[in-house]
């Protein structure tokens, strides 16, 4: 094998090797999730004093809780992989347009995997507070709830929550 040829060799598993690297580096910086669960705290949230208020259930809604935007990396992660599989095709200018094509359309697809990723099953909860307000508060679907309960609103350091009267917070 010819010096050129070698090269050329070594520096395609190079980028091939360096846009692997790029999209693990990419798909797992866009792996922090939020989360709107009652029963998650962050460290922030922990030993804090918080107010308790007790009621009742009156309406509960499924809903979808989605991040508020993507983090890009699935269009990195997605361009990435897309471009290396383009450079598999052909050769020469149709190669150029295959890594092109391969890489609008894996950035496309990450976005939209990214995007559903980002979506969680919640609930609108519709609490009459035992003062006789009336309470609404979103929050994932992890705590299961029914009409009529009594739970209580935990609220004041970060996100309100509503849990079951009884439960272990």
């Amino acid at each position: 094998m010819s010096l050129p040829t070698r090269l050329v060799r070594t520096n395609g598993v190079r980028v091939v090797a360096g846009v692997a690297l790029l999209a693990s580096v990419a798909l797992v910086s866009g792996c922090a999730k939020p989360s709107a669960s009652a029963n998650v705290y962050t460290y922030g949230q922990a030993q804090r004093d918080q107010v308790v208020r007790n009621g009742t259930v009156i309406n509960v809604r499924p809903i979808t809780i989605q991040n508020e935007r993507t983090s890009g990396a699935g269009v990195v992660a997605g361009g990435a992989v897309g471009g290396v599989v383009g450079s598999t095709i052909g050769g020469g200018t149709g190669r150029t347009l295959a890594v092109l094509g391969g890489a609008i359309l894996g950035a496309l697809a990450g976005d939209a995997v990214e995007d559903r990723a980002g979506k969680k099953d919640g609930l609108e909860i519709t609490v009459r507070l035992d003062n006789g307000e009336t309470r609404v508060i979103a929050q994932e679907a992890d705590v299961p709830l029914a009409l009529n309960q009594r739970v209580q609103v935990v609220s004041g350091a970060g996100p309100t929550r509503v849990v079951p009267v009884g439960q272990n917070n």
